[in-house]
């Protein structure tokens, strides 16, 4: 063989020994499947690429803020602020997880998963025009690890190390290769400005105007009253295909009311613009005035096609009321949703069971054979129901009279050692039972309310206490509450975040939103398990048996559901034809320039 031949043979077995290597690429899958849109694309199928800009878009904010910083735990940060931040990439909205280059215009991931590499592009900046550094990302993330909420020590727990390659290049090394879902999980960094909070106590809430990145930046607050958004005319990423059909809008405000029916009102009244609508009664009744019947005021349902998740009347574990699980199974029974439905909802809700609810991650009937293999070796640890029961909700006849499941509950109650005494419930200590729900809407008292009589029937006593959301957030930081209503919103991609919901290492957290305070080293243990599918059909597997166990614990009294987002919207507002499958999409809306508006200006005196 003559010698060069020789040398190029060696090479090219040299090469074929060396471990594959990654390609940078213009978006990211969770299971490494193509993604919908191609590196050429010119924009998302859900957006009208040609929508006109300008405009004013206006919308309520309940409660009101007292932070422009999104990112720590202090202070009631302000609707929308983390608007003015761009991230590494962005998911898109009609994929069930795929993101796509935004800071970073390339992403290289290991064959292995045990590191990413983000490159960013070179034209980034900040709204000051300081240019967007690998520096910038590495700063971002050990704040946040460091400074901020407690949720991103949770969301990130599984990076080892972040390193800045050279200016534009950053990689993120894992500490094990298990978890797909990492590397789109950081490209959901946000990229805060370093030379700008080098200057500043990052862990201090303040109304200071911050310094980002995005499309809008923050133009005006008036404290307790009203927040306004401008759209940037020289946004650094304004031509990227990603964006293009986005950020129609010259400018959007908040409005701060303090109470959703007044906000309604103001609605109606031309005050502001746009509503997603949570209210069965209102969207059923409420809309009944000449601006809605003549075509002014538009009521739209949009399909959702996302997991609704979890809504319920949260039980928090850390009370030794509610530490029996019979306790907080009789105590779901005393919840008549039928009558709820019928008499409040006008019929139009849908009891929900799952965790997962309107997925196919969604636990029904019995185990199948691959959700058996990974429950069988909790059998012991977890409620032994898992394995031979569907779990559903009790069902009445929507009379109001209950008594069937009130006998059930009080026999629940005895087996946990409670008992009446002098017409009142007391618990196995012998001190009589008495339930705060603590509460900062003014609309789920009408709810609460015929909760309250049947727990009454039993002897049991109920307080609804409603604070300001202010009061709300710190007791709820501090876990200051026995029960509340609380939601855990999942995705299409379940991950990380479960963590936040349901482990132990959460549960003492001020910031996470495991608010039910568990400690379970079973539920613990399937959650790792979730997080480190290497599936689609194993995600799926591991979500329903995880539902299950979350079902049978009676962790909550679940709430009710809708397939649909209830939008109601003033006439000079437009929209693409086509919705974003797994969200309503305003980023994609826009002014019409031949339409009046209702009311040119919000009056902001009446805000309040």
């Amino acid at each position: 063989m003559k010698p060069t031949l020789r040398l190029a043979c060696s090479l090219l077995f040299a090469c074929l020994s060396l471990p594959a290597l990654a390609a940078p690429q213009h978006a990211l899958t969770l299971y490494d499947e193509p993604p919908k849109y191609p590196a050429d694309f010119k924009h998302f199928d859900y957006v009208n690429p040609d929508a006109p800009k300008g405009g004013t878009f206006r919308q309520s904010s309940f409660g009101g803020f007292d932070s422009l910083n999104p990112f720590i735990n202090k202070g009631v940060s302000a609707d929308n602020v983390s608007i003015i931040y761009d991230t590494l990439m962005r998911q898109s909205q009609d994929e069930p997880f795929t993101e796509y280059g935004l800071v970073a215009g390339k992403i290289e991931k290991a064959p292995d998963n045990s590191w990413v590499r983000f490159y960013l592009r070179p034209e980034a900046r900040f709204h000051d025009g300081h240019p967007m550094r690998a520096e910038d990302v590495v700063f971002t993330f050990n704040t946040l690890i460091k400074d901020g909420a407690p949720l991103y020590r949770q969301y990130y727990g599984d990076v080892a190390e972040v390193v800045a390659e050279d200016p534009l290049k950053v990689l993120f090394k894992f500490k094990h290769n298990n978890n797909r879902e990492l590397p789109l999980i950081l490209g959901q960094l946000p990229v805060l400005p370093k030379h700008w909070y080098e200057t500043r106590e990052f862990t201090r809430g303040n109304l200071e105007l911050p310094l980002g990145s995005g499309p809008y930046k923050v133009a005006e607050v008036k404290a307790g009253r009203s927040i306004r958004y401008e759209r940037v005319k020289d946004y650094w990423a304004k031509d990227l295909p990603i964006n293009r059909g986005f950020y129609n809008f010259d400018a959007m405000t908040f409005d701060v009311y303090r109470d959703n029916n007044v906000a309604l009102e103001a609605l109606k009244a031309g005050a502001f613009d746009y509503e997603l609508e949570m209210s069965a009664k209102n969207w059923a009744t409420a809309y009944d005035v000449p601006a809605v019947r003549d075509g002014r005021l538009i009521k739209e349902e949009i399909p959702n096609g996302n997991p609704v998740g979890m809504q319920g009347f949260v039980f928090n574990l850390r009370k030794p009321v509610f530490q029996d699980v019979r306790v907080r199974k009789a105590l779901s029974l005393l919840f008549d949703f039928e009558w709820t439905n019928k008499q409040l909802f006008n019929g139009a809700y849908i009891r929900t069971d799952s965790y997962f609810e309107n997925s196919e991650m969604a636990a029904s009937g019995l185990p199948s054979p691959a959700e058996l293999k990974i429950l069988e070796p909790l059998r012991g640890k977890i409620p032994e129901q898992v394995f031979t029961e569907a779990f559903a909700n009790p069902v009445s006849d929507g009379s109001g009279m209950i008594r069937e499941q009130q006998r059930q509950a009080y026999k629940l109650l005895q087996e946990a050692g409670w008992k009446i005494v002098d017409d009142k419930m007391v618990d196995k200590d012998g001190k009589p039972v008495s339930i705060e729900f603590l509460l900062a809407q003014t609309q789920f008292e009408r709810v609460l309310l015929p909760f309250k009589r049947n727990l009454a029937d039993l002897g049991i006593g109920f307080e609804i206490r409603r604070v300001d959301v202010s009061q709300y957030i710190n007791r709820l930081r501090s876990r200051d509450f026995d029960m509340i209503v609380g939601g855990f919103a999942q995705s299409n991609s379940p991950g990380n975040e479960q963590r936040e919901f349901w482990s132990s290492t959460a549960a003492d957290n001020p910031g996470s939103r495991n608010f039910i305070g568990l400690r379970d080293p079973a539920i613990d243990q399937l959650v790792e398990e979730l997080i480190n599918a290497d599936s689609r059909q194993s995600l799926i597997d591991h979500c329903r048996a995880l539902d299950r166990v979350l079902q049978w614990g009676y962790y909550v009294v679940p709430n009710w559901h809708i397939k649909t987002n209830r939008v109601a919207y003033w006439n000079h507002i437009g929209h693409p034809k086509v919705s974003p499958k797994y969200d309503v999409g305003i980023d994609t809306w826009w002014v019409k320039p031949d339409v009046t508006p209702a009311v040119t200006e919000a009056p902001a005196d009446e805000a309040n």
